[in-house]
């Protein structure tokens, strides 16, 4: 009986010393501090790369789709990329072929080139990141996504910052690179940020160490995100469940595509991300007749 009681407290000890290690790798911020920052973001619907629909002559993560979240008053989701000559672009894709048909990645392009490819045989070419901040000049909030696999993170980061140093606006930076949102934390903890992830497994059953630790956000200690970022059709998952239920983090919700979706998680997040309807449009409708359609003027929504 002794032996086996001696078994017991080891084994007690042990799980109780993961549970604890569990938990604090996972634990974003303490949350609770600057409570006025989080204003111009909770309840906020984010246009997800814009308000674009790819299909109708308004392609993502371009200007006219910029301007008419900013006309509609929505958030606006981007991504960032460096460039081949350390420029700062708005683009979601590490390669050029989906969006431009050129068999390129961006960093190896130079913004010089990137002015003369086209966004899906529209007259939109990838903007700059300073020219987007000009545009949008703070009527709405952003919600910037920093896309770094590479060891260029740091240059990105310090670019990033400084292009939003002086800017007016309010914003949230946002990354998958848990690396990235250390930076900030190291260098400007007083920008809020948010760890962005999703479960990989669905897609990828046999992910690395470093997707296992993003996805069941084990890699937070890393950064201590001030909120979380989640693929909307994953956030059952214990790891968020702890981080917004025991640490109460920041939710947001990424990509809804859906009315019945997004109507769902308006109990369960605080930020949205969507693409492809309009939240608080009056029908359901999304896109004009054919014929209504042209191409410079677009009528992808209806309007109130």
């Amino acid at each position: 009986m002794g032996n086996i009681s001696v078994r017991f407290r080891h084994l007690f000890h042990t799980a109780l010393f993961l549970q604890l290690g569990f938990l604090f790798a996972t634990a974003p911020r303490i949350p609770g501090r600057r409570p006025q920052a989080w204003k111009p973001f909770l309840g906020k619907n984010f246009a997800h790369r814009g308000l674009h629909d790819n299909s109708w002559g308004i392609p993502e993560n371009s200007m006219m789709a910029f301007k008419r979240a900013v006309d509609r008053g929505y958030g606006i989701e981007l991504d960032v990329h460096l460039t081949a000559d350390r420029q700062l672009v708005v683009h979601h894709d590490d390669s050029l072929y989906r969006m431009c048909h050129v068999d390129r990645t961006i960093e190896r392009v130079t913004l010089k080139e990137l002015r003369s490819l086209h966004l899906l045989n529209t007259e939109e070419t990838i903007p700059t990141l300073d020219e987007v901040l000009k545009l949008v000049n703070g009527r709405v909030p952003l919600l910037i996504e920093l896309k770094c696999e590479t060891s260029r993170y740091k240059e990105l980061c310090r670019k990033v910052y400084s292009a939003l140093a002086a800017y007016p606006g309010a914003y949230l930076i946002e990354s998958f690179n848990p690396l990235a949102l250390r930076w900030f934390k190291k260098h400007h903890p007083d920008i809020l940020r948010g760890q962005l992830s999703c479960n990989f497994f669905k897609e990828k059953p046999h992910c690395d160490l470093v997707l296992f630790l993003i996805a069941s956000l084990g890699s937070n200690f890393l950064c201590r995100p001030d909120f979380i970022s989640y693929k909307y059709t994953d956030i059952g998952s214990l790891n968020v469940r702890i981080n917004c239920g025991l640490f109460r983090s920041k939710l947001a919700v990424w990509t809804i595509k859906s009315r019945d979706a997004y109507e769902k998680m308006r109990s369960r997040a605080q930020m949205f991300i969507f693409e492809g309807f309009i939240p608080d449009a009056p029908s359901a409708a999304v896109r004009p007749p054919r014929s209504a359609r042209k191409l410079g003027k677009p009528l992808l929504f209806h309007e109130r």
